[in-house]
């Protein structure tokens, strides 16, 4: 399984009510949407790219990439989860994962695809989920496209929608990353968030 034939979804549908509502993935951190932030961590590790998100999909035109709505409204972001799962499908019969992120985490480490795969190459059906500071991502994880219709059928009858209770249904592979020197799982959800971001990413490029 090469990691460059890994698509991956970001998972832009929340409703962002700690920012006061409207798209957190299209705040600015240091100028730059925290959308640009997270493209340009993933561009160099997958193709192709996908958006999850409600509403208009015109605010997204610049980016050139496919806009998936959730799979049903007010579901959480199992409804993106499944929709990523829904584009992938018939796209290649030989992929075998998707990859979703958060859309409010703009320091994704660079290894992210590289290791997820490494830890599920011979398990076509198993996930792999990312953890940092003793904090499991579920939102960022590779999801097996055989989940597809088990996932579809338990949202359709209103179950299974904590995404955390997948992770042990498809016998999830947790991989650590450290917080030295910033954890790369950092997600933007308040006012302050953002603050702290715009430290972090100063820390990145900072002048040597």
């Amino acid at each position: 399984m090469s990691q460059h034939f890994i698509p991956a979804v970001i998972l832009a549908g929340g409703a962002a009510r700690r920012m006061g509502g409207g798209d957190k993935p299209l705040r600015l951190i240091q100028n730059r949407p925290i959308l640009d932030w997270i493209i340009a961590r993933l561009s160099p590790q997958t193709h192709p790219i996908a958006i999850n998100a409600n509403g208009d999909p015109s605010r997204f035109n610049s980016y050139g990439f496919d806009i998936l709505p959730d799979h049903a409204p007010d579901i959480g972001p199992m409804a993106g989860i499944l929709a990523a799962l829904e584009w992938v499908a018939p796209r290649d019969p030989t992929v075998t994962h998707v990859l979703t992120v958060s859309g409010d985490t703009p320091f994704l480490p660079a290894d992210l695809v590289g290791s997820l795969v490494k830890a599920v190459s011979d398990r076509p059906t198993a996930m792999a989920v990312a953890k940092s500071a003793g904090r499991i991502h579920p939102a960022i994880a590779l999801w097996p496209v055989t989940a597809r219709e088990m996932i579809a059928k338990a949202l359709n009858a209103e179950e299974g929608r904590r995404v955390e209770s997948w992770l042990g249904i498809f016998d999830a592979e947790i991989i650590e990353w450290t917080v030295v020197p910033y954890d790369p799982f950092f997600n933007v959800n308040t006012p302050a968030d953002i603050d702290d971001a715009e430290k972090t990413a100063n820390l990145i490029f900072r002048p040597e």
